[in-house]
């Protein structure tokens, strides 16, 4: 059994990209271990969600700590970094937000989770963070030093495939533009076809995935574009979750349903 590490930027980011992957490797047997940069606390919280006075930092803990049980993981860490929030936001020069971090120290308090784990695969972000979010960018940046440093040499990055969101932008699969088209460019999101090297197929574990993402309420509620699709369609969009193995390229990405075979063979 393998131990494997998912290093992501912000409490729901696990369930968006990487959810059914970790449910799979999990029933497997494998390890699977979460460490977060930060809690979240730049998000915007859905109306009447947080209780008086409640912090939504401590309201996204919570979040992820109950996905992280739907998804079988065994063991949640935080980096202990403030969200830096959107490229752009006076937040971004918030001295405690990740985006600001001191890379060398954040560095070694991913590589010391590592060790203590025995990790022997980390998946985190694409260069570009996916979608170019400041913390997404620092995922990037300091699990590709704190890896060879804690002694592991797979990596995976998570990201999209450019190609399928594209085409649903043509067909109108986002609605109408808003707030967040503004600060998000989907036609850059991810990484080309060409350049993906894993498609997990995690159509069997897809209702666990669309519970995870519902555990993050005060992100993502009935009404989100994530949620609010048909079962059929939400399986159609979210079955398969896209990985780029850096030290090995395809013409076109490997179909697998054990992605660890793949990695390791």
């Amino acid at each position: 059994m393998a131990s494997v590490a998912f290093f992501h930027a912000h409490p729901d980011d696990e369930a968006i990209s990487t959810g059914g992957t970790m449910a799979l490797l999990a029933d497997a047997g494998h390890h699977v271990s979460l460490i977060v940069a930060t809690r979240g606390e730049m998000g915007e919280p859905n109306e009447g969600v947080l209780d008086d006075g409640e912090l939504l930092g401590d309201r996204r803990e919570a979040e992820l700590r109950a996905s992280a049980d739907l998804l079988g993981v065994s063991q949640v860490d935080f980096l202990g970094y403030r969200d830096s929030g959107m490229v752009g936001e006076a937040s971004n020069d918030d001295p405690t937000c990740f985006w600001r971090a001191d890379i060398n120290e954040a560095v070694e308090r991913l590589a010391t989770i590592l060790r203590d784990n025995d990790v022997e695969l980390l998946v985190g972000y694409d260069p570009n963070g996916v979608y170019g979010h400041p913390d997404h960018l620092q995922v990037h940046r300091v699990g590709e030093v704190a890896a060879p440093l804690a002694g592991i040499d797979k990596v995976l990055w998570a990201t999209a495939n450019r190609d399928l969101i594209q085409q649903a932008v043509k067909d109108g699969a986002f609605g109408d533009d808003d707030e967040e088209d503004d600060r998000v460019d989907r036609q850059a999101m991810g990484m080309p076809l060409s350049q993906l090297t894993h498609a997990v197929d995690v159509s069997a574990v897809i209702s666990r995935k669309r519970a995870s993402l519902a555990a993050h309420a005060s992100q993502i509620d009935g009404q989100s574009f994530f949620l609010s699709m048909p079962d059929e369609q939400f399986s159609h969009a979210f079955g398969t979750e896209w990985f780029v193995d850096a030290a090995r390229h395809r013409e076109h990405p490997e179909r697998v349903g054990d992605l660890l075979t793949s990695i390791f063979d």
